[in-house]
């Protein structure tokens, strides 16, 4: 099955076959999970440019809703890693996890637990036994509100872990758009190396994607040298093909990863929206060179789940997206239940949650 057969497009652009399931075992212990000297480099790849505003881009998309959803279904057979592996692959998925707090009762103590966790997601026994007692291993980075981003930079210093706030209104965007700007811009005064933006749902659902592209465009630059992941909001948006336009639109904008929810929608990451977004990942860079990072968010709180994201990005995208430079993992309890994981692989017992603490 070709991507073509999921996702169709007016334009031109190079395809690629659907990797078998023998591509899935790639990712084993060895493989390095984080640095072993120099904090990580959140963000290797060359950065997106924005595009010039096309329509011929996106218009033509159609998608084949039966062929996305047998795709999909095909995920729980190909995730073949066990044991060492998996355990190799749980602790990449850690540094690709974006570890968030963005919740209502937050206070600048539970901020400064969740960036101590950042540091140390893994108990140092676990990590010896499992032989990477001399590696450094730590979150992609911390997600917070903006009162809490100056807490965060504080207590993160020196880690090379990033710090992301949620803006523009975050969750439902529907504040002024010079408010939007302005929240962005005191973010990054206050030390965010990334800003998580919520577009205006609105311009998707009435198809105004000269709008769109605007707005994402004035956030992009708002941000400056900040990386902006763009959040759909997909539960929200009705159809694929309106995920698929939103995230060409926001790509060719200069987004510099697309993410799916804010968390709060009723509906928030799934495998099939997962697909669409991936697809529109691949075209764009066909198009224009840039690769796009891809940010699920909202219920991936299993490592379970997280595996066949992982996965999914391999077999779609290739080795390069299962790195925090261009995946993110948008998560609060899921940490908890791949430490769980890892300490049942390494003791053969499965414990408690309340022995796996966020922070």
């Amino acid at each position: 099955m070709t991507s073509t057969s999921l996702v169709r497009s007016s334009g031109a652009v190079r395809s690629r076959p659907a990797p078998p399931a023998s591509a899935v075992a790639a990712l084993t212990p060895a493989a390095p999970v984080a640095t072993t000297e120099a904090p990580a480099q959140p963000h290797a790849a060359a950065r997106n440019t924005a595009q010039p505003f096309d329509s011929g881009w996106f218009e033509g998309i159609r998608i084949n809703l039966s062929a996305a959803e047998r795709r999909v279904a095909t995920l729980p057979g190909r995730r073949s890693v066990k044991k060492d592996a998996q355990a190799g692959w749980l602790l990449k998925a850690i540094t690709c996890i974006d570890l968030t707090t963005l919740n209502g009762d937050d206070t600048a103590e539970r901020v400064r637990r969740l960036c101590a966790k950042a540091v140390t997601p893994v108990r140092a026994d676990l990590l010896a036994a499992l032989g990477f007692a001399d590696r450094t291993l730590h979150t992609g980075a911390v997600c917070v509100y903006h009162r809490f981003v100056s807490t965060a930079v504080e207590a993160l210093a020196g880690t090379g872990i990033p710090v992301a706030a949620v803006s523009t209104g975050f969750p439902a965007g529907l504040i002024p758009h010079e408010l939007k700007l302005k929240e962005i811009e005191a973010s990054v005064r206050d030390g965010a190396a990334e800003i998580d933006i919520v577009i205006t749902r609105e311009h998707v659902l009435t198809g105004q994607w000269q709008k769109l592209y605007d707005e994402m465009r004035d956030f992009r630059s708002a941000a400056g040298d900040a990386h902006v992941k763009a959040i759909l909001a997909t539960g929200e948006l009705k159809t694929l093909r309106n995920v698929a336009k939103a995230s060409m639109v926001c790509m060719m904008a200069g987004a510099d990863f697309i993410k799916t929810s804010t968390g709060k929608e009723g509906v928030n990451a799934t495998p099939l929206v997962t697909l669409v977004m991936l697809r529109m990942i691949r075209q764009y860079e066909a198009r224009t060179g840039f690769r796009v990072g891809y940010k699920p968010a909202g219920g991936v709180s299993t490592a379970k789940t997280a595996l066949d994201y992982q996965v999914l990005m391999k077999e779609e995208l290739g080795r390069a997206w299962l790195e925090p430079d261009l995946f993110r993992i948008g998560a609060s309890t899921l940490l908890a239940d791949i430490e769980r994981q890892l300490e049942h692989h390494v003791t053969g017992r499965y414990s408690a949650f309340n022995r796996h603490p966020i922070g």
